[in-house]
């Protein structure tokens, strides 16, 4: 009898075990099936840190191209165009920083548009459609040609990033890029660079004008380059505070003057240049090359490429470099049309008698105080050096296409005061116009990081 109960308990044992199995047998294949159905909507949450610069490094390529072949005036234009692609391409990764945060609500610009929380995106599809967006829309003029490569990288790289991630993500990635580098674009043409009154008659060519003022100079007499550049908003609030250089020297033509001595230097140094100052005027003369500001968007791209960085460091220092020499180049050209200084070339010739002499190359068409390059130089220095470190060693590459020999240096720097002084052998500025124009720049870029944080 006992064996017969234990017979029937164990049967009853096994129907349930049985029953059980089949039971769950079904629930993780349910479960599995929803899973499957919720990650190949949703996709995989990645960081920005995890993806490749390579996006960032083919726009900055084709940036550079639109740079060399289509006509843009002022030449200023460019910084600006650098500040804003550059806070377009971060505000369309910075949600896949956990350590970084928007710049919305820090800058006079609209809110942003937002990710959708629990949803993953893909950041360098983000990336790329603006990158695309930006570069579309602010090279609108350039031709047929080139619009057809901006297509064809987008749609290029649009493609690979199709074989990384699902439908679902790449559409929502394209979306939320696009709809970034919309806001964007649309705040920067708030920004007062087409003020309607582009009239403009230098004092110095006033009657009884007082002597030292700018005036358009010899050999080719080009006329005033952005003369209300100054009155632009920048990207940053408050960001020219207590960065104007102080008073150039007063005019004079006494020899033991200070304004005498700046002036004599340029004509003396100009008849003693060394093969290398040659060389080094040529190099940073811009033209044909990368004016107003871009020559750093090439060197920008340079060290991202040295350096191997990942999409999110490229993007921090796209956007702090880009923001820091477009604020810089607004805040160089309000002084220079406030104190209109006169070019070298026009007291060498007309006071220190020197009718025939010229500088290396033309002289461009704005005041000699203070250096938009040094300005600029001097923004970009203290950005790159906060990135990379204070002794870093590099290679300026930028000219190869040229065939100029590259320029080495042993830290960001030296490379600011190399490209001021290139302007001072080039004899299209004074020293005190180029010291001065680094030293508002890197105050210029202290603002910037002082008045917005990036970092939580």
């Amino acid at each position: 009898m006992k064996k017969r109960m234990l017979f029937i308990i164990a049967g009853l044992l096994l129907f349930i075990v049985s029953c059980q199995k089949e039971k769950d047998a079904t629930v993780p294949n349910t479960m599995f099936q929803k899973a499957g159905r919720s990650n190949e909507f949703n996709g995989h949450l990645q960081q920005t840190k995890v993806f490749s610069s390579e996006p960032v490094l083919k726009w900055i390529d084709m940036q550079l191209r639109l740079i060399r072949t289509t006509s843009i005036a002022p030449p200023m234009m460019h910084a600006r165009f650098y500040g804003y692609i550059g806070l377009a391409l971060y505000e369309a990764v910075v949600p896949g920083m956990p350590a970084y945060q928007s710049l919305s609500g820090q800058l006079s610009m609209p809110s942003m548009p937002t990710t959708e929380p629990g949803f993953a995106y893909h950041w360098p599809t983000s990336a790329n459609a603006a990158l695309a967006y930006m570069n579309r829309n602010f090279f609108s003029t350039t031709s047929a040609a080139n619009k057809a490569s901006i297509d064809s990288l987008e749609n290029a790289l649009n493609a690979a990033f199709q074989q990384e991630t699902n439908p679902a993500v790449f559409s929502r990635s394209v979306n939320f890029g696009k709809a970034v580098a919309q806001a964007v674009f649309n705040w920067a043409q708030t920004d007062g660079f087409n003020a309607s009154n582009p009239v403009y008659t230098p004092p110095g060519l006033q009657p009884n004008a007082p002597a030292g003022l700018w005036v358009p100079t010899p050999p080719n007499f080009p006329g005033a380059a952005g003369p209300y550049w100054g009155n632009n908003r920048t990207i940053v609030p408050g960001s020219l505070e207590g960065s104007a250089p102080p008073a150039f020297f007063t005019y004079s033509t006494n020899p033991s003057s200070d304004y005498y001595k700046a002036q004599q230097e340029v004509y003396t140094l100009s008849q003693n240049l060394t093969a290398a100052q040659i060389a080094q005027a040529a190099y940073y003369r811009d033209a044909p090359g990368y004016p107003g500001g871009a020559h750093y968007i090439a060197i920008l791209g340079q060290v991202l490429q040295k350096e191997d960085t990942k999409l999110d460091k490229s993007a921090l220092a796209f956007v702090q470099t880009g923001i820091a020499v477009s604020d810089a180049l607004v805040g160089c050209w309000k002084v220079k049309y406030t104190a209109n200084i006169e070019r070298p070339i026009s007291y060498i010739r007309n006071v220190l008698g020197h009718s025939g002499w010229n500088a290396q190359f033309n002289t461009p068409g704005h005041p000699d105080y203070p250096s938009g390059h040094s300005t600029g130089a001097g923004a970009f220095e203290v950005m790159m050096t906060g990135l990379f470190g204070e002794n870093y060693q590099f290679t300026n590459h930028t000219y190869d296409y040229l065939g100029m020999p590259p320029q080495s240096y042993s830290s960001f720097s030296e490379l600011s005061v190399a490209i001021g002084m290139s302007r001072v052998y080039g004899g299209i500025h004074t020293r005190f116009a180029c010291e001065e124009g680094t030293k508002q720049g890197k105050k210029i870029a202290h603002n910037i990081l002082s008045k917005v944080q990036f970092v939580k």
